[in-house]
């Protein structure tokens, strides 16, 4: 299956850092989530919005991260996403933050979602999806 990946810059804002002055652990998702997002949009020309009035959701079902390293407050982050169907019903998005200017890794991961209904029922990923991502990729 094709996989599709997308970039995206991000700056640490005041407000993710910690008292130690690093990004607080719990941002990395958060940054996981702007990758994820800005790769449908930009990549399969499709929002989050769009999928689900068409019925389809991306309930998280699993997440994994690697802290490699810390940022600060105005770094300026590189977030690589990728994309690829995983098994009969899932989608995975691996994910590496680096710093933009040095290239330092800061962390690293992914997550899988399952595709399911309006009413949260697991279905396979629908026909026209697996053919947008098979175009796109």
């Amino acid at each position: 299956m094709n996989k599709l990946s997308d970039v995206l810059q991000l700056r640490v804002r005041y407000s993710e850092t910690d008292q130690m002055g690093t990004f607080y652990n719990s941002r990395a998702l958060e940054w996981f989530e702007c990758g994820r997002t800005e790769l449908m949009r930009n990549r399969l020309r499709m929002s989050y919005t769009v999928l689900e009035e068409k019925g389809v959701f991306l309930p998280l079902v699993e997440a994994h991260l690697e802290f490699q390293g810390g940022a600060r407050y105005d770094d300026l982050l590189r977030i690589t996403s990728t994309a690829e169907l995983q098994g009969r019903a899932r989608l995975r998005f691996e994910v590496q933050i680096n710093q933009s200017d040095t290239g330092q890794p800061v962390v690293r991961g992914y997550t899988v979602h399952a595709f399911t209904d309006t009413q949260g029922k697991a279905i396979r990923p629908p026909e026209w999806f697996v053919e947008m991502l098979k175009a796109k990729g």
